[in-house]
């Protein structure tokens, strides 16, 4: 190793001066995914064209095999996210013997749990196997909910609400990993909206349907239990496909053949110039995760759209205050759905087709949640057709900023573990908030809930889309700095080098990798480029 070379381990990244023919890393430090790369990877493809046909076949596999699955548990999660909203039409209230300020409650508990589970399950995912490690929370999860149908009292509900949270804090974070170690920066403008219509289209029409078929129950047992069963049902099922499909990597995709999984990997590096799995915690990335003012705007900008996120909940008590019966309520939420999945496909389609839009359609988004939240408490109480419009439009639109913000705070941050605890800190934010919004609602505010409007004017209408201008603003200056960059040094390869030992010889080895296998962060890698 020469003197100008500098080994990267447990180094500070504020000390280290980056280019590509400096810096070394030990294999243990770069991309899990290397060892199956110059074992067997490479060799594969060596001279191969990655053709149409080889792309399509395994786009279909990605479909058949993880994105539905992931669209399979994201919907359940989701159904069972609204499902004690939909339990206000199914006599839950009743039988569990609360009142409406005690299931605000509930519904904060619940993000009080997602808060706690942060921390111990970035780490269970990010340091074990973690196609298994998502199959255990899924199962108990499925338990859980199970379990709710045995619930009385309140307490029985706090409890049941908290662990819920606890082991569904885990989901999405870990989804949003998937998405980025199989689909490609261009590919996921359009996958991940797809995925999300899975949770803000979908489950209102398929609780939708549900609840009113369950209206219709003569059972003597109320029909709330039975969505449970149903919902445990499906997560349980979730569960074991998770066990036996669910990758940590691409590299571990059964359901891929070797050449189909060195072909991928390759293309998932070279379009983003990012590592796709390393199970090292590198407490450096957590430090620089911590100073970088992105990480912070991202956590601040769901902080703020959430306020308004317990309007999911809310909804079907404002139906029923307007005077719409629990038929009428269920029928709304399955159109409000449909709503919903239009507003997601065309935002999926504009993201896709135009590049960096991110920030456009996110502020798009929020428009019309604005004008419908001026519109909640100026338009007349008698006027109850306009309301009832106004609730759809604005439950159904700013979810696509959200969504863009979600997948932004990982297309936006490279570095495993810096993506990893950026999620943390983006979902203790996200779960800070919806503790709050419950709360919001409380109190003697009449049938109009003017407080609870304004505030969520002030915050998710108005603060967060001038954070998400602040984000591509600051972006869009690292990008005209790296492109300038990139310029000025024609000759400099998107390369870095490895430290290996020889299995045989025991002598080190230094071989040249592209500069994705070394898990560096945005701000250590100069030819990283962030999506606006």
């Amino acid at each position: 190793m020469s003197n100008e070379t500098k080994s990267h381990g447990d180094v500070d990244v504020e000390n280290v001066s980056l280019t590509s023919s400096e810096l070394i890393i030990d294999e243990r430090s770069a991309d899990s995914t290397l060892k199956f790369m110059e074992t067997v990877g490479y060799k594969l493809i060596e001279g191969k064209e990655f053709t149409p046909e080889i792309r399509s076949r395994i786009s279909k596999k990605k479909a058949l095999y993880l994105l539905s699955l992931l669209v399979s548990i994201n919907t359940v999660l989701f159904i069972d996210k609204s499902s004690i909203g939909y339990g206000t039409l199914l006599y839950f209230f009743k039988d569990a013997d609360i009142t409406d300020g005690q299931y605000d409650d509930g519904n904060s508990i619940f993000y009080v749990g997602y808060f706690v589970g942060q921390f111990p399950f970035a780490y269970l995912l990010q340091k074990y196997n973690f196609g298994k490690s998502v199959s255990f929370i899924l199962f108990a999860w499925s338990l859980i909910i199970f379990f709710t149908i045995f619930v009385k009292t309140y307490a029985g509900y706090i409890i049941v609400r908290l662990l819920l949270g606890l082991f569904e804090s885990a989901i999405i974070p870990a989804i949003e990993i998937s998405l980025s170690q199989f689909w490609t920066p261009k590919e996921r403008t359009l996958i991940n909206q797809i995925w999300w219509i899975s949770c803000v289209g979908v489950p209102p029409i398929i609780a939708g349907f549900i609840s009113y078929g369950l209206l219709f129950s003569e059972s003597s047992i109320h029909p709330w239990k039975f969505f449970m069963i149903f919902t445990g049902g499906l997560t349980f099922i979730n569960s074991i496909l998770s066990f036996f499909f669910y990758p940590s990597d691409p590299s571990e995709a059964k359901w891929l053949t070797s050449e189909e999984k060195a072909f991928l990997i390759k293309e998932i590096q070279e379009t983003s110039n990012s590592s796709i799995a390393q199970k090292t915690v590198k407490y450096y990335q957590i430090k620089e995760c911590l100073l970088d003012p992105i990480s912070w705007l991202i956590a601040l900008i769901i902080f703020f759209l959430m306020i308004s996120n317990n309007l999911m909940f809310q909804s079907n008590i404002l139906y029923l205050s307007l005077g719409i019966s629990n038929l009428g309520s269920t029928l709304i939420n399955v159109a409000g759905g449909g709503f919903a999945i239009i507003v997601q496909t065309s935002g999926a389609l504009y993201t896709y087709y135009y590049d960096n839009t991110i920030f456009v359609t996110s502020i798009v988004s929020i428009i019309p949640a604005l004008a419908g939240g001026i519109a909640m408490v100026t338009i007349p109480w008698d006027n109850k057709l306009a309301l009832v419009a106004m609730l759809v439009m604005i439950g159904n639109t700013f979810g696509l900023a959200f969504i863009n913000v979600i997948g932004w705070s990982s297309s936006s941050c490279s570095g495993q573990t810096k993506k990893y605890y950026r999620n943390v800190l983006t979902f203790i934010f996200y779960s800070v908030s919806n503790i709050i919004s419950p709360q919001i609602w409380k109190g003697n505010q009449g049938t109009r809930y003017y407080p609870a409007w304004i505030v969520q004017i002030i915050c998710s209408f108005v603060i967060a889309p001038i954070l998400i201008f602040i984000v591509w603003f600051i972006l869009k200056k690292r990008n005209n700095e790296r492109l300038k960059y990139i310029a000025e040094h024609p000759d400099e390869k998107p390369q870095g080098q490895v430290k290996t030992i020889d299995p045989e010889t025991g002598e080190e080895i230094i071989e040249i990798v592209d500069i994705a296998n070394l898990d560096l962060t945005d701000l250590e890698n100069k030819f990283f480029i962030y999506p606006l």
